[in-house]
């Protein structure tokens, strides 16, 4: 009987350490598994910076959102595009006694607006996102050029350098670089018009910065004829502009970084996707209507 009991006992415990086992298990799978869920368009719009569309695999469900690493991984671009471009705005308005066309910042055009965009890049095309992929590649590759240009070992300005002129301040050199912002620029007037199917926050950004880059035009070819004070003056209305872009860009990485946690509110950030409806959604608006006359 003693034995019997003994037995009896054991598999009674070792059942309860199974039920707590299974228990835990089934605890730690709610905690590390996130269920199949269908995104509204504006969402995912707001995630990705992208109208939503139909791409092949479950890469979206696989990986992070890459727009914010931008922040930004969509947050690592974001991330990525206002580390860079925030201390250079303030060096082109000379806050602090800050100067020298943002040179003591090159790391960060490097890491931040540089590799960390690439990334973003490569993430977003990856998964689908074409608009964002094309996006974070260009001002990636910007970042990067912008940095090449300020470092001396690659000597830039050294073609342009004379017995009696250093080089970055040459006629010739301004006249020239000066295409690099205004070719940017219209770059950006492509994406703003794109942007358009995505939110309010992103269209006012390449607005801002379309300025931007455009009046940076003017600073190097204001410089190149000689007329510093005037340049002076635009440069700072151009790292203004830019201020305005970085302030959007903190708000659109915050607001993704609080969609991406589920945070209890929400920032808005004024969605335009079912505003301007998209080729494809008003050719099934079409098909739709046609099917129900018939």
């Amino acid at each position: 009987m003693r034995d019997e009991f003994l037995i009896k006992d054991e598999s009674s415990r070792l059942e309860n350490t199974i039920t707590r086992d299974e228990s835990k298990g089934a605890g730690m799978h709610g905690l590390t598994s996130v269920p199949s869920i269908a995104l509204p368009p504006e969402i995912f719009e707001k995630l990705y910076l992208s109208p939503q569309n139909k791409v092949k695999g479950e890469l979206r469900r696989t990986f992070g959102n890459p727009t914010p690493l931008q922040a930004l991984t969509n947050h690592r671009g974001l991330v990525g595009f206002c580390i860079a471009l925030t201390p250079l705005s303030c060096d082109l308005m000379g806050w602090r006694g800050s100067g020298g066309g943002g040179a003591a910042d090159v790391g960060a055009y490097y890491w931040f607006g540089g590799l960390l965009q690439i990334l973003a890049c490569v993430l977003e095309f990856f998964i689908g996102n074409t608009f964002t992929f094309v996006v974070f590649g260009s001002f990636g590759a910007f970042f990067l050029s912008f940095a090449t240009t300020l470092v001396p070992f690659y000597n830039a300005a050294g073609a342009y350098t004379t017995a009696q002129m250093d080089g970055a301040d040459s006629p010739q050199y301004h006249a020239s670089f000066g295409f690099f912002p205004l070719f940017m620029g219209l770059l950006c007037v492509f994406y703003l018009i794109c942007a358009l199917r995505t939110n309010i926050i992103f269209v006012i950004i390449f607005l801002a910065l379309v300025i931007s880059l455009g009046l940076l035009t003017a600073v190097h070819w204001q410089a190149a004829i000689g007329s510093a004070l005037l340049a002076a003056r635009l440069q700072k209305a151009a790292g203004a502009a830019a201020f305005v872009t970085t302030i959007l860009g903190w708000y659109l990485l915050l607001s993704q970084l609080l969609a991406s946690v589920d945070f209890a509110f929400q920032l808005p950030v004024g969605d335009l996707s079912t505003l301007f409806r998209g080729r494809s959604e008003k050719a099934q608006a079409g098909n739709y209507q046609e099917g129900n006359q018939v």
